[in-house]
């Protein structure tokens, strides 16, 4: 099937309607329904469906990747057995995270032991089938990204990718530090997806967080006092830009402390409110998606190589797709990033 890059997009079931099957991909996506432990704001499950209905809406020209169209991305199934999965524990939830209001922590997860014990097994699960297929892919030469869901859905990839590389860094877009130990009991919950990764990554070089704005003061002495983890708060970007300091200067100063081969993790969040209004927990402050771009298509044109990417914490909201119109437009940019990064290793 043939593609026509300058005319109507096609709704194929791939990703940006392109003619690509999971036989003939160079990148591969997979999508992961899955927020259970969001407690705040609810609805990234459905993310991956609706960035894949918005991204056929784009025009494909990229000015840093020649027939960018080219790209042989596809994404895989949203698995409707997990959608299932999570969407009965949502339905469970709701009293527990009430209580942890009302009644505290410690007698929250008392009286919801179980259901706590519960959501932790099929994560796990879901971690280890993840990591499992991922494995699979790399093995044959692909690449693989994760398309969230809540920001927990990645770690399965990140631990196939370690096992698969020497040293590898973690470049984390986001609002949040995400170092929290088995936040409110979950012991993979969004809040501590990188608490994860520290801690069980034997490969990993660097953690470097860029745009963190809103973090808890435990956060705040794990980052500075644990070697690997390298954190540029949104407040000290904004400080040393508003005293001269140019977001390339910046850029250089991040890409200094990441090793050559670079994972990305891409929470929507990290964005300006604005850009992602629905997301679970939106911040004050933020970067625009030039920002963010800019910095990817500079850490490719300074050498290094990207290794694997997730996007992550997009949620359609009840009404219009400006979330996902969004989400689509940051997704191409880590493709593309990803793409140049490949073909600049060919």
């Amino acid at each position: 099937m043939s593609f026509d890059p300058n005319g109507v997009g096609v709704a194929n079931g791939n990703i940006f309607g392109f003619p690509v099957d999971e036989s003939t991909a160079d990148l591969v996506i997979l999508p992961i329904p899955w927020d259970v432990t969001a407690s705040y704001g609810k609805g990234t499950s459905r993310g991956p469906q609706a960035i894949l209905e918005a991204s056929t809406q784009l025009d494909f020209y990229h000015p840093q990747l020649p027939k960018a169209y080219d790209t042989k991305v596809y994404m895989a199934p949203i698995s409707s057995e997990w959608l299932e999965i999570n969407d009965e524990f949502n339905q469970a939830t709701p009293e527990y995270f009430r209580d942890l209001e009302t009644i505290g922590e410690a007698a929250s997860t008392e009286k919801h032991r179980e259901l706590i014990a519960s959501i932790n097994e099929a994560h796990g699960a879901l971690t280890a089938n993840l990591q499992e297929r991922a494995e699979s892919l790399l093995s044959q030469g692909k690449m693989v990204a994760v398309l969230g869901g809540e920001h927990s859905t990645p770690l399965g990839l990140i631990l196939a990718l370690d096992a698969h590389n020497t040293a590898f860094s973690v470049l984390q877009i986001d609002a949040h530090a995400d170092l929290r130990e088995a936040y409110e009991g979950f012991e993979q919950s969004h809040a501590s997806i990188m608490y994860n990764v520290v801690n069980r990554c034997q490969n990993l070089h660097r953690l470097v967080q860029v745009g963190i704005r809103d973090i808890s003061e435990a956060e705040v002495l794990l980052a500075a006092s644990h070697p690997k983890i390298k954190t540029y708060y949104d407040w000290q970007l904004k400080t040393d830009e508003f005293k001269g300091t140019s977001w390339d200067q910046q850029c250089d100063n991040i890409l200094n402390e990441l090793s050559d081969k670079v994972y990305i993790s891409f929470d929507i969040d990290g964005l300006y409110p604005y850009l992602c209004p629905h997301t679970g927990t939106p911040v004050a402050g933020g970067l625009s998606l030039e920002h963010v771009s800019y910095l990817f298509f500079k850490l490719v044109e300074a050498g290094k190589s990207i290794v694997g990417f997730d996007l992550n914490e997009v949620s359609p909201g009840s009404e219009g797709d400006w979330d996902a119109n969004v989400g689509a437009r940051a997704l191409w940019q880590l493709v593309c990033a990803t793409e140049l990064s490949r073909r600049k290793t060919c």
